[in-house]
């Protein structure tokens, strides 16, 4: 299993919820789905580069406008310090400090690391009443050529969270993936997807399903700032142990009333693995929700039984993927077009701001085009090195939304930039060619952007998302 400090390259998306809205949003969270939020995006999976052993070298604490220490200075320099031992059984490097400390690690590392850096407006942190509120301004305000923020995927979750859901899978929810069709009254919340054997499906919440109350509040027709509160917490972040009523309306019509009780789910996600009779030979056809860590194992058991049915096309179902580990989409990329079409050829290259033009600033390392992997990363009980399967497939069918984001769009752009035929069937993607190293500091796990991807082509500009019609 890959340490939770490695340094992992992140692609993904996740959930923020803003009280009194009521918007899409894909990823983790507490419903294993969508919230009252607008998209976030930047899951990972190891330590950021300058986020452990603060020390303590006395730094000032005196804000001076431009001016940036090292981000070593502040590190684990905390206002509450953890104590004990961490999920990987190494101590917490946190030492006595203060929200000052949290706050100017945060302004020099981002002025070090994130992509657009000098878009940053530099603020003095002190009036700002939390780590989390001084994090959220420092980002770009630019927009997309379509008017959308430049920089959408910028958040943080609690270091325990994290550590949990990427490595096991593991999230407190009901196991029922939620998305938003309509954001004003008259909504329309309905359920994508029920993980198996979680509440949401032993309650019979099958896709389709639409909600349409929450301990008896029209989650249809409310616009009461406080129900829409209750809403959030009951649906998208439930506690575990918490239960709530839910009125549901079944794809056939038939109204359903049925309390769930959240609880630890595990998600498995890859789902639907199947083979289909058709006109151009033996399809096949899966369904992959997250790149996490243990989707090594069951993509490589889903290839290699696709492999055994001898498909001749494949429909990867990515509607509801935010991404995750880009290691991971490497190597589906490689199993579905196999070595002849990927030997020797970039499935990505990293371009981090232009202080770093040739070094990882996380990994130290030389700055080399990441290939696609054929062999297992352990990540899984495989262990490292193992061959994996491939389907040396000259074209793939995805199917997507606008839940597909980062690592699942750096699929279709690494498999376009080795000629590999990509259609795409469904709605435009979220459109983040860009990823992240997250960073644990004093137990928040922060997701700043620090680099875009290329394909082999070079290619990388798609802030906007890929659509089926190629606009």
């Amino acid at each position: 299993m890959q340490s939770a400090r490695r340094h992992i390259p992140l692609r993904c998306l996740a959930v923020l919820v803003l009280a009194g809205a009521l918007l899409a949003c894909g990823g983790g969270g507490g419903s294993s789905g969508s919230s009252f939020a607008p998209p976030a995006v930047g899951f990972g999976g190891g330590g950021g580069g300058s986020s452990g052993g603060g020390s303590g070298s006395g730094a000032s604490l005196q804000w001076m406008e431009g001016v940036f220490a090292s981000s070593a200075n502040f590190a684990a320099r905390c206002e509450a310090p953890r104590s004990g031992i961490d999920s990987q059984g190494r101590p917490f490097p946190d030492q006595p400090g203060s929200l000052l400390h949290e706050q100017h690690w945060l302004r020099s590392w981002s002025h070090e690391l994130y992509l657009w850096y000098d878009e940053i407006v530099d603020q003095n942190p002190a009036p700002f009443p939390s780590a989390e509120a001084y994090f959220d301004v420092l980002k770009t305000n630019a927009l997309t050529a379509s008017g959308q923020p430049k920089d959408r995927f910028h958040f943080f979750i609690p270091t325990d969270e994290w550590e949990q859901r990427s490595q096991s899978g593991v999230s407190a929810g009901y196991g029922a993936r939620w998305v938003v069709l309509a954001r004003t009254a008259p909504r329309d919340v309905r359920v994508a997807f029920s993980e198996p054997g979680s509440p949401a499906a032993n309650a019979g919440l099958i896709r389709g399903t639409r909600l349409l109350e929450v301990d008896g509040i029209d989650i249809v027709n409310t616009t009461n700032s406080a129900e829409i509160a209750a809403l959030n917490a009951a649906v998208f972040s439930p506690a575990s142990g918490s239960s709530h009523t839910l009125t549901l309306r079944q794809p056939d019509g038939t109204d359903i009333i049925v309390t769930l009780t959240a609880g630890n789910v595990t998600s498995s996600p890859v789902q639907n693995v199947t083979t289909l009779a058709s006109t151009v030979g033996s399809v096949g056809y899966l369904t992959f929700n997250d790149h996490i860590a243990p989707s090594e194992q069951q993509l490589i058991d889903a290839i290699a039984f696709l492999a055994a049915e001898g498909i001749d096309e494949l429909v990867l179902d990515l509607r509801y993927n935010g991404g995750g580990f880009l290691t991971i989409a490497s190597q589906l990329a490689y199993m579905i077009a196999g070595s002849a079409a990927t030997s020797d050829r970039a499935f990505e290259s990293l371009q981090f701001n232009d202080k770093h033009p040739t070094l990882n600033p996380v990994t130290g390392e030389t700055l080399r085009p990441i290939p696609f992997r054929s062999t297992t990363a352990g990540f899984s009980a495989f262990p490292t090195g193992q061959p994996l399967p491939e389907l040396g497939l000259s074209r793939l069918a995805v199917i997507t939304g606008s839940n597909t984001c980062s690592a699942s769009e750096t699929i279709i752009n690494g498999l376009r930039g080795v000629d590999l035929e990509v259609i795409q069937i469904g709605g435009r993607t979220c459109g983040k060619p860009f990823g992240t190293y997250p960073a644990d500091n004093c137990g928040t796990t922060w997701f700043t952007t620090m680099f875009q991807g290329v394909n082999d082509q070079g290619f990388g500009n798609y802030p906007d998302g890929f659509s089926p019609a190629g606009t």
